[in-house]
């Protein structure tokens, strides 16, 4: 039997060991400020580009977020995530015809540029209150663009800790 060099498994990407299919491996993680020209362009961090799937052929379709943010999800991501769920819906069912119509009127896709930027229509800019800096987070399988005086006061404004909604949303039992 021969076993590694040592250290040398520290090296394999788990969605390898795991045998995980390349398009399970997207997990945008992380937060970054950058600004937005005065065209409405965002240079989308190489941290996060590293994790687009070659599927999405570096195209985003981004739309309001449910809180004051832009969503933004590679076009591969869309299509499996979102789509799926949308085309789920009752059309003929008012509420989620709202939806609908709320969700997807300023939705755009847009294909990064030479500078790895992405164009950001300027309805989208003004939902999301966005002035010359922006505060971009990963979301395992989406990107959220904020305002980043908008996003501390959406921080500030929630009173319970985060170890409460830590073990809520993951379901720990306390010991």
């Amino acid at each position: 039997m021969t076993f590694p060099k040592k250290n040398s498994y520290f090296a394999i990407p788990w969605g390898i060991v795991l045998n995980y299919p390349k398009k399970c491996q997207i997990m945008f993680i992380g937060s970054f400020k950058y600004s937005i020209d005065s065209k409405g362009r965002v240079s989308i961090p190489a941290k996060l580009r590293k994790f687009i799937n070659p599927e999405a052929n570096d195209s985003f379709v981004m739309t309001r977020g449910t809180a004051q943010c832009i969503d933004l999800y590679p076009l591969d991501q869309w299509k499996e995530l979102v789509v799926t769920k949308l085309n789920q819906l009752n059309t003929f069912d008012p509420k989620e015809a709202m939806f609908l119509r709320m969700f997807l009127q300023e939705a755009a896709e847009d294909k990064l540029d030479s500078q790895s930027r992405i164009l950001i229509p300027k309805s989208l800019i003004e939902f999301a209150g966005i002035e010359k800096e922006v505060f971009i987070i990963g979301a395992i399988k989406k990107i959220e663009i904020w305002n980043p005086k908008i996003y501390d006061k959406y921080i500030q404004e929630n009173k319970v800790p985060y170890s409460d909604i830590a073990r809520e949303v993951m379901k720990i039992k306390e010991q």
